[in-house]
């Protein structure tokens, strides 16, 4: 993850002064208030358990996460060399922000944390991902989760 200050100039300056659009709509979709939805992580990091085998160049697989899975049993298979695994490996949160999901449901701000949550290998053929897009899907529909939080990497 880049910190401001480790950008060279000119390009500091110019993601420093880009502007933060506002939004004056609603969300298309119907449904319960916030802290009424249940919410799961779906993320492109290609996570896996430590032992498991690491997710293939260009998979369209999905995996389902248990949102008990300990940080020290997750790990990261991204195989882009340009992804930085240095803040997943300092805060799993980064990628996987399960503790702020579950701060967010302890405070009110969420209905609940869904129990299971879904990785993908981003860099990947959408095309690719049709058949994983429908396992989650279901799961979701399973678990009756209304909300998802997209962690792209």
């Amino acid at each position: 993850m880049a910190r401001l200050e480790d950008i060279p100039q000119p390009t500091r300056d110019a993601v420093a002064n880009l502007p933060c659009p506002s939004f004056d709509t609603h969300p298309f979709v119907a449904g319960p208030p916030l802290a009424q939805r249940r919410v799961a992580i779906v993320t492109s990091a290609a996570l896996i358990r430590r032992g498991d085998q690491p997710f293939a160049f260009g998979s369209g697989e999905a995996r389902f996460i248990p949102a008990d899975i300990p940080a020290a049993e997750q790990l990261i298979s991204h195989v882009s060399i340009n992804f930085d695994r240095s803040g997943f490996q300092r805060d799993r949160n980064v990628v996987f922000p399960i503790d702020r999901l579950r701060e967010l449901a302890a405070d009110g701000v969420i209905g609940s944390v869904a129990d299971t949550h879904y990785t993908v290998m981003g860099s990947t053929d959408p095309a690719a991902m049709i058949e994983s897009v429908g396992q989650i899907a279901g799961q979701l529909q399973q678990e009756r989760v209304d909300a998802v939080l997209l962690t792209p990497v």
